[in-house]
């Protein structure tokens, strides 16, 4: 049968979904990975997925495939990511499969493999697709079986468990783009005591408001509007499939995951004085030099959930994220990212101080910045584009090479700012951006790397701010 090879990414198995992810070849990765799980003596599993139409039908198909290998499977329906990551714990398995596109177009989908309590990556990624290719499965004595489970509720129950906030009674707008957190994100921020208005709540896999990507501007202007039309303390926007968190403060104003992660670092930094901080190269100076004001220790790390994840366990870190917006806290919870947690850390920190967020945030500079620009380039051709973009330039200036290269530009001998370029993990495009220490640095810094791409026969592009 041919599979696609590209839909074997970094982190997970994401495709087209009609052409891509039919039914057989759905049916063969669950197979596969059924096959790899019954190595390491899991015998049961759980399975969820997000709203998309594709998704039911991927699921099934999924599901069908590891119980033909004799591999037990708990539906647990349609769930956010975190969920199903929680799930592990709460049902105490060693494997799942989470169905969903995250933040990509409704005609996208993916699975998410964990194995343990934690999401493969990697090398192991592509042990499931060698064992789809060769076509060879473990031989089952008998067929598994398949136990429905609602375990909503139980999450809830478990995040109020957690979260306590102060006597402030908070108004919040939640944006779930008609993604899965509309499910029960409403439910959870009024157990926590807060007022909660919510946009687009309704899962329609479809998108028909905005993209669930909550990292681009762009996404969140229906949420801005909507926290200044009701005076709210914060507002909240959710891609797809809830592990992601975008935050805008009373004003209106967006506060993207490197700043956001700045003010999470001053709670969990009070109590782990020290502590190794993970930072991704995507994220502002701001960040790393709150970290050292604050007393932690700043480690530079690659971009990417499971990565982060895996090298917080490495140094045990107490927290880390990314720029675009997945928050882990290992400190008072499980340490993979769950965004419903997150806006409750949040709203903690608020309820706690008395402050607006936009005073909690003052301190922290607002260099000029880019967001994040995607520029189309095939996946066959995007990380050598890349290695010959990141060798010219190392020739020129010092590098970060820790995820493509993050070019450190210099002004009279001090940083002025920053450009990276790298192969995206999850997606047919090179990314970049630029922050520099002014207006002028960064126009500079633009004009270097914007020459860099173009250079190598890459599409034309206009950066955002």
């Amino acid at each position: 049968m041919n599979i696609s090879p590209n839909i074997f990414r970094e982190y997970d198995i994401r495709g087209e979904a009609d052409t891509e992810l039919t039914d057989e070849v759905v049916l063969t990765i669950g197979k596969s990975f059924g096959t790899w799980l019954l190595e390491r003596g899991v015998e049961k599993i759980v399975i969820g997925g997000d709203v998309r139409p594709s998704t039911g039908r991927i699921r099934a198909a999924a599901a069908a495939g590891i119980n033909s290998v004799g591999i037990d499977v708990v539906d647990i329906g349609v769930v956010t990511s975190p969920m199903l990551y929680w799930s592990l714990y709460h049902l105490n398995l060693n494997g799942g499969v989470m169905v969903t596109g995250s933040h990509n177009p409704s005609e996208m989908n993916g699975l998410k493999l964990a194995f343990g309590k934690a999401t493969i990556w990697g090398g192991e990624v592509q042990e499931i697709r060698g064992i789809a290719e060769k076509g060879v499965f473990a031989a089952a004595e008998k067929t598994g079986t398949i136990e429905r489970k609602d375990i909503v509720d139980a999450y809830i129950n478990m995040l109020t468990s957690k979260i306590k906030l102060g006597q402030r009674k908070l108004k919040v707008v939640c944006d779930s783009g008609n993604g899965t957190a509309g499910g029960s994100i409403e439910r959870f921020l009024s157990a926590l005591g807060c007022e909660c208005v919510s946009l687009f709540a309704t899962p329609d896999g479809r998108f028909p408001n905005h993209h669930p990507d909550p990292q681009k501007r762009e996404n969140l202007t229906d949420l801005i509007e909507k926290v200044r039309e009701t005076g709210a303390d914060v507002g909240f926007g959710f891609d797809g499939d809830a592990d992601r968190l975008g935050v805008v403060d009373e004003r209106g104003e967006v506060i993207f995951g490197d700043r956001l992660m700045a003010l999470y670092w001053a709670e969990v930094l009070e109590k782990h004085p020290g502590a190794d901080v993970i930072v991704e190269p995507k994220c502002s100076m701001a960040l790393p030099e709150e970290v050292e004001r604050l007393g932690g220790k700043v480690v530079w790390w690659k971009s990417g959930h499971s990565v982060i994840k895996a090298k917080m366990k490495e140094i045990n870190a107490p927290f880390a994220g990314e720029l675009s917006g997945h928050m882990f806290f290992a400190d008072e919870y499980y340490g993979f990212d769950d965004s419903f947690y997150a806006a409750a850390r949040l709203l903690r920190i608020l309820s706690q101080t008395g402050k607006k967020l936009s005073e909690l945030m003052a301190h922290i500079p607002i260099y000029p910045v880019t967001e994040e620009a995607r520029i189309a380039c095939p996946d066959s051709e995007k990380f050598a584009v890349t290695e010959r973009i990141r060798d010219k330039a190392l020739k020129e200036y010092e590098g970060m090479t820790l995820d493509g290269v993050r070019i450190i530009y210099k002004v009279n001998s001090a940083e002025g700012g920053w450009g990276l370029i790298r192969a995206s993990n999850t997606q047919p495009v090179i990314t970049t951006r630029c922050e520099g220490k002014d207006r002028e640095a960064l126009q500079f810094i633009m004009d270097d790397v914007k020459k860099r791409i173009l250079s190598e026969g890459l599409p034309d592009f206009e950066w955002t701010f």
